[in-house]
């Protein structure tokens, strides 16, 4: 009988897993929120998620096939979710070619510049957000009131957000309970009764998307709770020494992209630290950057920029937050 022994490298453990079961499971995740983005947007949210998605796997196909010349890996659902993500951080009034450009360099610059899947060091749908924002800033902060204009595309009734209300009011002389007579309850900023970027507005539709990752172990629970708990302890101290300037913290976390950065983009396997030490490190720093922006920043949303910021804080994280080796000198007891 053969009894070679077959040397081989690591690792050697199989699992059903791949990058294409994991990808489509995110877009299932993400069905809630979607759901309601058409019911409050219309057909506009649709066509944006649409056209971004397309562009994605579009620019990714042809980057690889015609300048990286790789084999072409669309199908693993990676670019897909890129869209799909870069759309719901996107007005659903957004001119639809403005939504192609952002695709594009959300894909070009943002992830196959640095040799594609596995390689990028920031969040490829945030990169292209954010040049989205500096370039076109007027475009990316008009927002359509939600239920008012959803049989009209792009002509839609616009208003401010919550967090932008909050900032402009705070900037004119006014109090928190005065600004909190004009904007929704708690339960309506949960339900998704607000405006927003169309894919955020919902924290009740992205939770069911985040128990269904939990459920089928796409993600584990440590960096969206503890970006949530950091941003809701954060802005509770503020809240407690001064409430008449200082917003609640079930405010702020029911605001803005809280939800969708945590537990969606913040949770990208590539650009998140590799040991649950970690997660803890680059999940606290994501809430506290994200407070200290929307607190006394330009801006009134922050959770964009805090998590490319901790994604580039990510090598560092992983250089010294290391989990035993395995077969090490064992320490003495």
């Amino acid at each position: 009988m053969n009894k070679t022994l077959t040397v081989s490298l690591s690792p050697h453990i199989s699992s059903s897993d791949s990058v294409g079961k994991m990808m489509y499971g995110v877009v299932i995740a993400l069905v809630p929120a979607f759901i309601v983005s058409i019911y409050t947007f219309g057909i506009s949210a649709v066509l944006v998620s649409l056209v971004a998605i397309l562009s994605c796997v579009l620019s990714e196909f042809i980057i690889q096939k015609y300048f990286l010349k790789t084999p072409v890996r669309i199908s693993d659902g990676s670019a897909i979710v890129t869209g799909l993500l870069l759309a719901f951080n996107l007005p659903s009034n957004i001119p639809l070619w403005m939504v192609a450009v952002g695709s594009v360099f959300a894909i070009g610059i943002g992830k196959m510049v640095y040799g594609g899947l596995g390689n990028n060091p920031f969040n490829p749908a945030l990169v292209g957000r954010v040049f989205l924002l500096i370039s076109f800033p007027a475009q990316m902060t008009s927002w359509p009131q939600p239920l008012q204009s959803r049989l009209q595309l792009f002509d839609a009734v616009t208003g401010a957000t919550p967090l932008g209300i909050l900032k402009e009011g705070l900037k004119n002389g006014q109090t928190i309970p005065d600004l909190m007579l004009q904007l929704p309850d708690s339960m309506q900023l949960f339900m998704g009764q607000m405006s927003g970027s169309l894919g955020e507005i919902s924290a009740l539709a992205l939770l069911l998307g985040f128990i269904w990752l939990l459920y089928h172990k796409i993600i584990t629970w440590h960096i969206p709770v503890i970006v949530i708990a950091t941003i809701f302890a954060f802005t509770g101290i503020f809240w407690l020494i001064d409430p008449v300037h200082y917003a609640s913290p079930v405010f702020h976390i029911l605001t803005g992209g809280v939800f969708l950065g945590a537990i969606y983009m913040a949770t990208d396997l590539v650009t998140s630290p590799m040991t649950k030490a970690g997660m803890v490190v680059y999940a606290a720093g994501i809430g506290v950057l994200t407070v200290i922006i929307r607190i006394y920043g330009a801006y009134p949303e922050g959770v964009s920029f805090a998590i490319l910021i901790m994604n580039a804080c990510v090598p560092l994280i992983n250089k010294y937050i290391k989990p035993e080796r395995f077969g090490g000198e064992l320490k003495n007891v």
